[in-house]
């Protein structure tokens, strides 16, 4: 019984055994091969090991002479794949606080509450368009949800609902809409949706 079990690990071992090459390189290697597979026990295990460390060897010796055959000029070509340790530097963007509106005459820019500036990066959180301004011109009493709804951003179409007037400046988005003469809290307009986009610092 114990005879059987032998035999039939070693033909286990000798039809899976990962330890040994199956593409020598040459007449020697081959031999090497066959007198591993014919061997057994601890005689197979230091065969392998000691195959495995002469082929490691020589994969090494191989790789260094390669790297030496490769000019200095043509590592250039692995930088590509090196990750940039440094970035680049970002810009700092900064909110309206508060956010103002305001007419033609009102200077555009980041508002605080010491520089009042009407801001001229608003979006809106609802329709989430950003909001276009006209200088010098306010928006038509006839004015609907629809007509904003259907013709923006197209700034040709809005034109038709605009009405001159000298120190006003017109605001919409897709679905509001507003006129502005004097500079004004936009927390004191709770219809319009909109928010401060940021600015450049």
């Amino acid at each position: 019984m114990e005879d059987d079990l032998d035999d039939l690990l070693d033909e286990v071992e000798t039809k899976f055994c990962r330890n040994v090459s199956l593409t020598p390189q040459g007449p020697s290697d081959i031999s090497k091969t066959v007198k591993c597979l014919m061997q057994t026990g601890k005689e197979r295990q230091y065969c392998t090991t000691e195959d495995n460390l002469t082929t490691r060897k020589h994969d090494s010796e191989d790789i260094d002479a390669l790297l030496k055959d490769i000019p200095a000029g043509d590592f250039d070509l692995f930088e590509l794949n090196v990750p940039k340790t440094k970035s680049l530097p970002q810009s700092t963007k900064r909110k309206c606080c508060p956010v103002f509106l305001g007419g033609s005459s009102i200077k555009n820019g980041l508002g605080t509450a010491v520089s009042q500036r009407s801001c001229d990066q608003l979006r809106c959180i609802s329709c989430d368009f950003w909001v276009a301004m006209f200088d010098d011109h306010e928006w038509d009493p006839s004015c609907d949800y629809l007509f904003f709804r259907n013709n923006m951003p197209d700034c040709q179409n809005l034109r038709v609902k605009l009405r001159r007037r000298s120190g006003a400046r017109a605001y919409s988005c897709q679905c509001s809409w507003h006129s502005a003469r004097d500079l004004i809290d936009l927390r004191q307009q709770p219809q319009l949706k909109w928010v401060c986009g940021k600015h450049e610092a």
